[in-house]
């Protein structure tokens, strides 16, 4: 689930069941199955800690970032209209019309400051659709939030609060992250604020699909550090204090199963949010499955598609007027590289289409009716997605 308390590309008109090819989508169409730039750093940050030499670090990396660590607390207006049943005369003319059901829903979650001038980093789904954002800070001061922009594809957002001279973490680089490194998750789960935990990396690199978020366009960091509702949000640290990532998503169900977004993925992205107050996503319009043999005899054995071949990324939907439709892409083409880059796993054609840019060529390599041809693409922006 996502923590907050309270796309992927996407193959049209085809009968082949997705889930029997366990398809995953790439357009941010998919709905998320869980739940759920430093400036100068603060002068009162303490010295740089090591667990190589001091048994005690995890103090040190608190004291030094637990200013920096905040309470979000959003509300959003929720409207549910009344079922046709009850909707006969005599309520009608008691409430003048149909009446709505309307709730205040509340929910809470974690951030951190990245500039001394009161940029905070969280995730989307924390503020997402909020109509009212409160950013408490560890000293016990309450500021009103704005929301700079959110990208729910990543599921990151920046927020800002009127104030100056306040704290702020530092940045580390999440390139070089190793399974077994010690880390430290500050939060406030399920309202129990300034919560500790501490854990290793458990692994990296798992991909969107791999935790049941197809809709997002994230490699994930995993981790055994305690993670709950209310912890979204709030930051992943390493042995000295660094900001390696923000924690993000849990598994229903799961013990020891926690997941982050690496840092220089959430910066980038908040970079762009504070730029321009959006990210532009590549967006082709297929939905894909990665092709096995077992897939391959059930396609041409069931649906009467001869594929030929059993490597490669299956097209299982085209959306139609997508740049995909556009270029000629159809159900039952089996990609084989991307702007000569072999793929054979749906994540492999993720990363490429994310990292590449929007109206310039990519170059697809299909096998399509047993014959090799190549294809040109442009990517377009990612439509924006309906709805909260």
């Amino acid at each position: 689930m996502l923590l907050g308390c309270g796309t992927v590309i996407s193959i049209g008109g085809c009968s082949i069941p997705v889930s029997t090819l366990n398809a995953t989508k790439t357009d941010a169409q998919a709905q998320t199955s869980v739940q759920k730039t430093t400036d100068n750093p603060s002068p009162s940050i303490l010295p740089v800690v090591s667990s190589s030499n001091n048994p005690n670090f995890v103090v040190g990396v608190v004291q030094k970032v637990g200013p920096a660590v905040v309470r979000i607390d959003a509300a959003r207006t929720v409207v549910a209209q009344v079922p046709e049943e009850f909707d006969d005369p005599v309520i009608r003319r008691f409430f003048g019309s149909k009446p709505p059901r309307q709730r205040i829903e509340k929910g809470s979650g974690s951030g951190f400051i990245i500039n001394a001038g009161g940029q905070i980093l969280t995730n989307s789904h924390v503020v997402n659709g909020a109509q009212s954002v409160t950013v408490k800070l560890k000293d016990g001061r309450s500021f009103k939030g704005r929301v700079l922009g959110e990208d729910p594809v990543t599921d990151v957002a920046v927020i800002k609060i009127e104030a100056n001279n306040l704290p702020t973490v530092s940045i580390g680089n999440s390139e070089s992250l190793q399974p077994g490194e010690a880390v430290i998750a500050i939060g406030n789960p399920l309202g129990l604020d300034y919560t500790v935990t501490s854990g290793i990396i458990s692994a990296t690199g798992r991909s969107s699909s791999d935790i049941g978020v197809t809709d997002k366009r994230v490699d994930y960091i995993q981790t055994d550090a305690a993670i709950n509702p209310g912890n979204s949000g709030g930051p992943l640290l390493n042995a000295r204090g660094d900001v390696i990532a923000m924690n993000t998503a849990i598994i229903r169900g799961a013990q020891g199963l926690g997941f982050a977004i690496p840092i220089n993925t959430a910066q980038g992205i908040a970079q762009q949010l504070i730029a321009k107050g959006k990210v532009e996503h590549p967006y082709l319009g297929i939905t894909m499955a990665t092709l096995t043999p077992d897939i391959k005899e059930q396609v041409n054995s069931k649906f009467g598609i001869n594929l030929t071949t059993d490597k490669g990324v299956l097209l299982i939907d085209v959306v139609p007027r997508s740049p995909a439709a556009s270029a000629g892409l159809k159900t039952g083409d089996v990609i084989q590289s991307i702007s000569n880059q072999p793929v054979t796993k749906i994540e492999e054609v993720q990363k490429i289409v994310e990292k590449s840019k929007i109206g310039s060529s990519l170059e697809l390599e299909v096998i399509r009716n047993g014959q090799t041809t190549q294809i040109a693409i442009q990517p377009a922006p990612l439509p924006a997605r309906r709805g909260s």
